[in-house]
């Protein structure tokens, strides 16, 4: 037992001094960075339970980000989200609208957001998609998109 053991010591300090050996390979090649990196988990990810994303490979659509009320952006927003909705099977309204609103903030959208989860805390029924989707285009889609078109 104790050969055995000392034997798996010496792998693990032979694996250690290699990463080491790579890590300062590495650090030869790239100047540090000073500046602070903010990790934070990809908003719609999170929103979206573990065990759907256990079904489905990673990154098979990639996280749509954040919407802050630029109309500009809005359409291509969208039809991302759509597709993250899709890839990730959240099928059911509650979780559909949850995990939009999961991805809006600041701003104007800031306070929708937060006008609208004090309205769902009030009411506690089922909300309904096509309105939800009718009042997001409504407040959020490029106007001037709109008129162009015509």
């Amino acid at each position: 037992m104790g050969l055995r053991r000392t034997n798996d010591i010496e792998a693990l300090l032979e694996q250690l001094e290699s990463l080491q050996i790579n890590k300062e390979a590495s650090t030869d090649k790239y100047e540090p960075i000073d500046t602070e990196i903010s990790v934070a988990p990809a908003p719609a990810a999170a929103a979206v339970s573990e065990n759907v994303q256990a079904r489905l490979p990673k990154n098979m659509v990639p996280d749509p980000g954040w919407f802050d009320g630029d109309q500009s952006k809005f359409e291509d927003w969208w039809r991302e989200i759509r597709l993250f909705l899709k890839s990730n099977r959240v099928n059911g309204t509650d979780d559909r609208i949850t995990v939009i609103l999961a991805c809006l903030r600041r701003g104007v959208v800031g306070i929708y957001v937060q006008k609208k989860l004090n309205k769902l805390d009030e009411d506690n029924d089922i909300q309904d998609w096509d309105n939800f989707v009718k009042e997001l285009k409504t407040m959020f889609s490029d106007k001037s998109k709109a008129v162009d078109a015509e």
